[in-house]
């Protein structure tokens, strides 16, 4: 018997949200339902194409740190406690998913001698002195910096910051994916596949939109938010520039180093013109 055509696809906005659910899937540990017109929910999503929704999922991934925030700000916790707070609900949201690639990134980086020898390492579950060192530092570094963006802005902005730097952040991870070719040719990396360029500037341009409409009614200017887009993609392209020297090529290790480095850059270039507290 003649099989039955297959039923029209979902629409272009239907289409995105199914890829945004994709990634939210993919990068977090946050429970997201089924749409009724997602074809394989439960499939690895297309990263050729679903990552010009990666701007949307990172926001809200990132929501949950803002929510963290404001709580713990409404609780008289203190900027400190309230950015332990954030980070900490970042962490959970996303099953250390971003912090993990870093560890393993530092570990085989700078712990192996040649290419071969840091990949092995890199593959090696446990953490060694490096990656110890060096998410330690991401987190104190991150708690720092939102906590001294607090003393100087409303919490609301802080809140909204840490919504941007999570869409903005996770747009930089795709930067190895998009500069580099995979470092081995059995990882989950290579697999993945690469982003189009036209999916990759989807999710740049989304990314760069959201940031100014969320932070320019919040208080940030202008100059500060193209700081903070600008040090964040530096931080991604000098990520891919040393994984090239390093091993010759990406994984998802690298990528998840450079979300890591995106975030802090981003937050850093936010603080470093932001205003002075008290001034007028």
């Amino acid at each position: 018997m003649p099989q039955a055509e297959a039923g029209p696809g979902p629409g272009p906005a239907l289409a995105f949200l199914a890829d945004a659910a994709a990634c939210l899937r993919f990068y977090s540990r946050l429970p997201v339902p089924v749409l009724p017109f997602e074809a394989a929910p439960h499939a690895m999503p297309d990263f050729s194409r679903a990552v010009r929704a990666l701007p949307l999922a990172g926001a809200a991934i990132g929501l949950v740190g803002a929510l963290a925030f404001l709580l713990a700000t409404g609780l008289s916790f203190g900027p400190y406690l309230a950015a332990c707070a954030a980070v900490a609900a970042l962490i959970v949201a996303t099953g250390v998913f971003h912090e993990d690639g870093l560890a393993d990134t530092a570990d085989g980086l700078w712990g192996g001698a040649t290419p071969e020898r840091r990949l092995t390492i890199m593959r090696d579950s446990r953490v060694g002195s490096y990656g110890a060192a060096a998410l330690t530092l991401d987190l104190m570094i991150r708690v720092g910096l939102i906590a001294a963006l607090a003393g100087r802005m409303p919490a609301p902005a802080t809140a909204l910051a840490l919504v941007a730097a999570a869409a903005t952040s996770r747009t930089v991870g795709l930067l190895p994916f998009l500069l580099l070719a995979p470092a081995r040719s059995d990882g989950a990396a290579h697999a993945a596949g690469r982003p189009t360029q036209a999916a990759f500037a989807t999710a740049a341009a989304g990314s760069a939109v959201m940031a100014f409409l969320l932070l320019l009614p919040a208080g940030f200017g202008f100059l500060p938010i193209m700081l903070a887009l600008a040090l964040a993609a530096s931080a991604g392209v000098g990520l891919s520039r040393i994984a090239r020297a390093k091993i010759g090529g990406h994984t998802g290790d690298i990528a998840g180093a450079a979300q890591q480095a995106g975030e802090i850059a981003f937050l850093a270039g936010l603080l470093a013109l932001a205003p002075l507290a008290g001034a007028s």
